[in-house]
């Protein structure tokens, strides 16, 4: 049973919104991580993402995110306490309720994890499509970094995988239609 959970949340199929399956996958071929390390394609979880939570110890969640003052593809962490003290978010993406209230969910259960950080890259455009903006894309090699240094501040140093697997991007492959 995972201790640690990495999962990557949002829609691959709204461009930026996908910056999490993204990171998640290239991670995964970058690094490897003892067993009781989850690293997981997340999805559009809204509350659900409670579930996940349930037993761990730490959890490292990448999505995007709207920032006020950052830029599209800036990379930001927050730690738990930095999540739970924003205001109410609105929902505005099919993975919302989001990241805030499935922890204050998770809280009133009993049930969240202690250590949580997320890694947000800052959107560019959450429109239709499977590809990511280049200001976005510019940003995985960084992402995936944060990710090792949350991993590592929670007691998990993850191996360089030596040669690099490819990342399932099945997402961004071209599509064939039948002849």
């Amino acid at each position: 049973m995972a201790r640690i959970s990495v999962i990557g949340i949002g829609n691959v199929l709204e461009g930026d919104d996908a910056i999490g399956p993204t990171v998640v996958r290239v991670f995964e071929a970058r690094y490897a991580v003892p067993e009781d390390v989850s690293v997981v394609d997340g999805g559009t979880p809204g509350l659900d993402l409670t579930a996940y939570m349930m037993g761990l110890e730490g959890l490292v969640v990448i999505d995007a995110i709207k920032s006020r003052s950052g830029v599209a593809g800036e990379v930001k962490v927050f730690d738990k306490k930095g999540i739970l003290n924003r205001g109410p978010m609105v929902a505005l993406s099919p993975h919302e309720p989001g990241l805030r209230e499935s922890i204050l969910h998770a809280e009133f259960q009993g049930v969240s994890p202690p250590v949580i950080n997320l890694v947000g890259v800052v959107a560019g455009s959450i429109e239709f499509g499977c590809q990511l903006t280049p200001e976005v894309r510019g940003a995985i090699d960084g992402a995936v970094e944060a990710v090792r240094a949350a991993l590592f501040g929670m007691g998990v140093t993850p191996v360089r995988r030596d040669p690099p697997l490819p990342p399932d991007l099945w997402w961004e492959k071209p599509q064939h239609s039948p002849a």
